[in-house]
């Protein structure tokens, strides 16, 4: 039977969270760029040692917003601040509901006088579309999905050149200097004879610079940065590696949308339809719950708490204003205890009971992964994405714990593994749960990244 919304297809079941955690997609896809192209983990060592090439091109939605009344519904929704907000800067959006729990975050570009791009997955989108659409704004919306549910192509090429010898690489194209471009601000730069616009972003901590253009030249402009970067080292980071980067700078990709309870949300879901990201999306990990909202994180939570600012009016604006007195958890990193990770691998090697696969580099099995941090016998906490580093030489994710236990050295027990089992995902072998040390850490992990983010914000802010 289909169904026409997100709405009916929660009401048609007796538990919608089994819709999520039984659901038959696996983890996030980052489709069309090839896996490796020469192994990950000299893939991953690039942005730390030389100089990395990321393809960006296929796996985020970009939505643009034109008309007089687009800076409008994005403060509206936005629970950043946009004073001083003007063309060609650029800011990390994030929307919440009416509660004050996140639905999702895009990067937010300035592009030009009423027209304005988001990019990154599509949950926030999904929000700001239906409020242009259902809000009275004189905003027109244009979308250009991703790859895999694009059969027309993209408009962009989108590339990320980081590294320490980013810089030199990025020199040498541009035929000179580079253009002074503040921390998550935009200008224009020159490879293979064309103008190709550039934002100071920073995936990793180090330098280097994210740039977009038709993707109609967007062979030409990759096969330039290649050749040019040859002699500083440069290497094309492939799909099975990119998101692995995450895991030292600290942003965690994957919140579950905080859009499936509530009466006045439901408008939403009945605009949302029953086939799209919400409604497919899967939910993996040892957390469990019946009540979707058990699942929703706050902009503290994930770290945003400097972005809320609370000079113009949003939906959760109160309710947030409750939780930055007293916040309930704190994001850091998680360092696995490698001998533990060595064991339940191990279990592949053996008769009897064995450990959920642990898949590397990359270990998230789910769009949206939740596992259990246990301390004296009581949850302190969740971790979400997860994966190796080989620039840490360490199993790292990304969660949030208590904030007494916040504290680095911290030791707690990652549960790692669904009940009973597991679920039905194609993904999920049969298996036991297992208990995984590791160590509170701070996030980012990386000191280069936490040193270049500090400085990079200050940079931007002055």
């Amino acid at each position: 039977m289909s169904h026409k919304n997100l709405e009916e297809l929660l009401q048609s079941v007796k538990n919608p969270v089994d819709l999520a955690r039984n659901s038959q997609i696996g983890p996030y896809v980052y489709p069309k760029v090839q896996a490796e192209f020469s192994n990950w983990r000299d893939e991953q060592k690039s942005w730390r040692e030389t100089c990395s090439l990321f393809d960006q091109s296929h796996h985020m939605t970009d939505m643009y917003l034109k008309g007089p009344d687009a800076l409008k519904v994005l403060s509206d929704l936005g629970v950043n601040s946009f004073k001083g907000f003007e063309v060609n800067k650029a800011k990390q959006f994030v929307a919440c509901n009416y509660d004050g729990y996140v639905i999702g975050d895009a990067i937010l570009f300035y592009l030009d006088k009423e027209l304005f791009s988001l990019v990154g997955r599509p949950s926030a989108h999904n929000w700001v579309q239906f409020h242009c659409e259902t809000g009275g704004y004189k905003v027109s919306v244009e979308r250009d999905e991703r790859t895999v549910v694009n059969p027309k192509g993209r408009k962009l090429y989108r590339y990320q050149v980081q590294g320490p010898n980013a810089n030199k690489v990025l020199q040498k194209l541009n035929g000179g200097p580079l253009p002074p471009i503040k921390f998550f601000n935009m200008g224009e730069i020159n490879i293979a004879g064309r103008k190709v616009r550039a934002l100071h972003h920073g995936m990793s901590g180090v330098p280097g610079l994210e740039i977009w253009g038709p993707a109609a030249e967007g062979d030409e402009i990759k096969a330039a940065i290649l050749e040019g970067g040859k002699e500083f080292g440069i290497v094309n980071v492939g799909a099975r590696t990119y998101a692995t980067n995450t895991l030292e700078s600290g942003w965690i990709p994957c919140p579950l949308p905080a859009v499936f309870t509530g009466e006045k949300m439901k408008a939403y879901r009945q605009w949302l339809p029953a086939n799209g990201y919400e409604g497919t999306g899967s939910l993996a990990g040892s957390y469990y719950s019946n009540n979707f909202a058990d699942y929703y994180l706050t902009p503290y939570d994930l770290g945003y708490g400097p972005f809320v600012k609370f000079d113009h009016d949003f939906p959760g604006k109160e309710a947030l204003q409750k939780m930055a007195e007293a916040p309930r958890w704190k994001k850091v990193t998680l360092a696995w205890n490698g001998e533990d990770v060595t064991r339940a691998i191990g279990t592949m090697f053996q008769k009897g009971d064995r450990a959920k696969y642990i898949d590397l580099p990359l270990s998230n099995y789910g769009t949206w992964p939740y596992d259990k941090l246990m301390l004296g016998g009581k949850m302190v906490g969740v971790s979400t994405f997860c994966g190796y580093s080989v620039n840490e030489r360490s199993m790292l994710s990304l969660g949030m714990v208590d904030i007494a236990h916040s504290k680095p050295g911290t030791e707690v027990r990652l549960i790692w593994g669904e009940e009973g089992g597991g679920s039905s995902k194609p993904v999920v072998e049969r298996h036991v749960q297992t208990e995984l040390r590791a160590i509170v850490s701070p996030v980012p992990y990386s000191e280069v990244a936490r040193e270049s983010y500090a400085e990079g914000w200050r940079t931007a802010k002055s």
